[in-house]
């Protein structure tokens, strides 16, 4: 059990794997047959010996009690993290049936346990102290940010021409110079330092010949990049909240100078993407108090899981503060008062009528977002031809389930879980339909992850 003498549940513990291959091979290490001297603590520690196939077993620790998220060490050579005798010790020591028994730390596992407090302990030390680890020259600074303006705005300049030619020459020849010409017009927004705009430019180009509607579909993103464009050349006359977004949306770093706001907040959902280079975890946090959603962003190296693992039914106690930005739900996570432990709180919902006006409303501020976080009340998943809704249970509306969503088993799960009953659902709800992340069933319960 963790300090607060709750321990997690099985789903909670795969949340932390970093791919479909670790999960599995983890979920067959959580049996007690290749392990042996496992044991936890009170302060929310867990260890133990798994045999390999090597003559000498991995040994393995797990500080689940840390709030900072739970922390991993193994004497296997996987590079994974957390690998998947981390995986199966927290399943073993999640099933609650004494074979995880409670009991001193071994030598081995104590002395990284005491690294790790010595090093959290100095932190806290050098924290307090306020002493800065270098003079940052304010002056050198602006001249910095005033020359990256300057590029993103030529490079704003060359992509509104690229679209003109674009619009010029026809949609339906938009196909013919293939990916390549794209890719190239992409490179330039990186080397302009506006990435935002660069991942713009590689969604248009995978448009062209995807099916019936496609320039329909083109047109739509051209119209929103030449916004974009155009708010950056114009961002003077923006209001400051929306100057930032435009900001944000084309690429330029900021960083969290919002208020911090303590709360006790709920982990609604924790999805990875991953493209070659990066992979990026989106967690969406709920203020109980607050009463606010907030969304967690965190990166790792191609392969490699991102620091933050906060697993779906977990509460945390902790200080967010916002991003720049209107109507922005991005926050960075400021300081946790104590480690996450499981909550059989749930969030308030409303209906698909309403989560479709909360996207309009949004858009007001951010025209270009694909998204708004939602939880619905009281919907059920329901089949529409080749595709799914959630419809209300209580009234005569329903939301399609984004394509995306319908390949996913997530769908399945939740299917599985309503049975035809209304149920909470938590997820995204956008201009492609809601994509469901997170549901509880109508009465007791833990939360279900569906991504």
């Amino acid at each position: 059990m963790t300090q607060q003498g709750v321990r997690w549940t099985a789903d909670q513990v795969l949340a932390l794997a970093p791919d479909t291959a670790s999960r599995k091979a983890g979920s067959e290490l959580g049996a007690a047959g290749p392990w042996s001297e496992a044991g936890s603590s009170d302060e929310g520690a867990v260890w133990g010996l798994c045999k390999g196939s090597g003559s000498e077993p991995y040994r393995t620790v797990v500080d689940v009690a840390d709030a900072s998220g739970p922390a991993y060490t193994c004497s296997c050579p996987s590079r994974k993290f957390p690998c998947k005798h981390a995986l199966g010790l927290l399943l073993l020591w999640a099933g609650g049936d004494g074979v995880v028994p409670r009991a001193g730390a071994p030598e081995w596992a104590e002395q990284w346990l005491a690294g790790r407090r010595g090093r959290a302990e100095r932190k806290r030390t050098a924290d307090s102290s306020g002493s800065p680890s270098g003079s940052a020259d304010p002056e050198a600074a602006r001249r910095r940010a005033e020359r990256r303006a300057e590029r993103v705005t030529a490079g704003a300049a060359e992509l509104e021409q690229r679209l003109a030619d674009l619009l010029r020459g026809g949609l339906a020849a938009a196909e013919q110079p293939g990916y390549g010409l794209w890719e190239e017009t992409a490179a330039r927004m990186v080397d302009a330092q506006a990435q935002g705009l660069a991942a713009r430019v590689r969604e248009l180009g995978a448009i062209p010949g995807t099916g019936p509607g496609w320039p329909v579909r083109l047109l739509e993103e051209c119209a929103l990049l030449h916004l974009l464009d155009q708010g950056w050349l114009r961002r003077e006359r923006l209001p400051e909240g929306l100057a930032a977004t435009v900001r944000s949306r084309v690429g330029l770093p900021s960083s969290a100078d919002g208020p911090p706001v303590r709360d006790r907040w709920l982990v609604l959902a924790q999805y990875d993407t991953a493209d070659s280079r990066l992979t990026t975890r989106r967690v969406w946090l709920y203020g109980t108090d607050s009463r606010r959603t907030a969304l967690l962003l965190s990166y790792g190296a191609a392969g490699r899981a991102p620091e933050i693992a906060l697993p779906v039914g977990l509460a945390l106690d902790a200080e967010l503060s916002a991003y720049p930005g209107a109507g922005q739900p991005r926050a960075a996570l400021g300081e946790r008062f104590a480690p996450p432990v499981p909550t059989a709180a749930r969030p308030p919902g409303t209906t698909t009528a309403r989560a479709v006006a909360r996207y309009g409303e949004a858009l007001r501020d951010d025209p270009w977002l694909d998204s708004v976080p939602v939880t619905l009340d009281r919907v059920v998943p329901v089949p529409d031809g080749d595709g799914w809704q959630l419809a209300d249970a209580d009234g005569d509306t329903a939301l399609p389930v984004t394509p995306a969503a319908r390949s996913r088993p997530g769908l399945w799960r939740l299917v599985a879980l309503s049975g035809g009953v209304p149920v909470k659902v938590f997820g995204e709800c956008g201009h492609q339909g809601f994509t469901p992340l997170a549901a509880w069933p109508e009465g007791p319960g833990e939360a279900v992850s569906l991504c």
